[in-house]
């Protein structure tokens, strides 16, 4: 079902987040999900306690939090990206006195704590630093790190390091897109002689360029509580065809298609973009995409579907009806049940939240 706010929802809401996955595998989860409209030009980037709390950006600026009991907080900075898993410690990015952007941590009201940056800490542009993800008690937040134009550096910061550079194996610009829910395994890219983003992965501090069945991969996005499981895009960059990855530990790397709908752009325009897993691996979100012209996709055991389509097959036959595109799955909880993101809305760029039924067994 569709629904907009309300103590009833809140409700509702709390007792769909505190449920758990099941442990055998499966392809799609039983039952009727339930779809959450934020308000337009409301734009989530993370979500925490078991989904019930959802911070992101304002397209008109600023970071908010969102909670069905209480609905959109602005809280100042410049937005949020990610939110601890006790839905009170926020991360994102906010204004220094000089007007430089800086990684920063909420500390209630409009005030944000700010990180600082690497080395002579010099700004490039208006950027000193940002954040793009954090352990699961954001207790560890990562990112991108300038000193001047030459270069930017992913870092990782945590209260007994301040912020750490994580260098690079290439000597040239890295970003660390996020991190495992305990901390120790940072991920995302590695700029190649080529000018292309190769994924890479630091575990405690340590560089690894991630080698798949090409020799390389694509930026990695996402991880889940240990490492074991990363995705990301381009598992063949030798290939036309759009394909996603995932990593795991015992496993290695499986490559990801996703099926063209009749209206999409030839293949080459496009990209499959796996951008966050649950702790399990068994759901998995992001999106088909070229740019902004995006479809959010969520898999489930391995198997993608469209999130509209899977909605309007599941119990949701309204689902996104007059928007544009449903965009991009930015954040999975880490037991599997919540999905946020943000695609065109009928009016402009909106937010959704998406509660899944428990994933059932084979």
């Amino acid at each position: 079902m569709t629904v907009g706010f309300g103590r009833k929802l809140a409700l509702g809401l709390l007792a769909l987040a505190l449920g758990g996955l099941g442990s055998a595998q499966a392809a799609v989860p039983d039952g009727t999900p339930l779809l959450i409209y934020l308000p337009p030009e409301v734009l989530p980037r993370g979500e925490g306690a078991n989904g019930f709390v959802t911070v992101g950006g304002l397209y008109s600026g600023g970071a908010f939090h969102w909670m069905p009991t209480s609905g959109v907080t602005g809280i100042g900075g410049r937005q949020a990206v990610a939110v601890g898993a006790n839905g009170r410690v926020i991360v994102g990015n906010a204004l220094d006195p000089r007007g430089f952007e800086q990684a920063a941590i909420w500390q209630g009201g409009s005030s944000w704590r700010l990180l600082g940056s690497v080395g002579a800490q010099r700004p490039c542009d208006l950027l000193v630093s940002a954040t793009f993800g954090a352990s699961a008690d954001a207790s560890v937040v990562v990112g991108l790190a300038w000193d001047g134009c030459s270069y930017a550096r992913a870092f990782r910061w945590e209260e007994k390091t301040g912020m750490v550079d994580l260098g690079s194996l290439t000597g040239r610009s890295t970003r660390a897109n996020g991190v495992s829910g305990d901390g120790r395994v940072v991920i995302g890219w590695d700029t190649a002689a080529t000018g292309f983003r190769q994924g890479a992965k630091w575990v405690d501090g340590r560089e690894e360029i991630l080698a798949g069945p090409a020799g390389f991969v694509g930026e990695a996005f996402g991880a889940n509580r240990d490492g074991s499981i990363i995705v990301g895009t381009n598992c063949n960059p030798n290939d036309v065809t759009p394909t996603g990855w995932t990593w795991t530990a015992s496993g290695g790397f499986t490559c990801s298609t996703v099926r063209l709908p009749a209206w999409a752009r030839p293949v080459p325009f496009y990209q499959v973009l796996m951008e966050a897993v649950s702790d399990d691996g068994r759901v998995i979100g992001g999106s088909l995409s070229f740019g902004l012209d995006a479809e959010s996709v969520v898999w489930f055991d391995g198997q993608p579907s469209l999130l509209r389509d899977y909605l309007r097959d599941h119990g949701v036959p309204d689902a996104f009806e007059g928007w544009v595109n449903t965009g991009f799955v930015t954040d999975v909880s880490a037991d599997g049940r919540t999905l946020v993101g943000y695609g065109a809305g009928p009016t402009t760029f909106q937010g959704f939240v998406v509660i899944l039924p428990e994933l059932g067994d084979d």
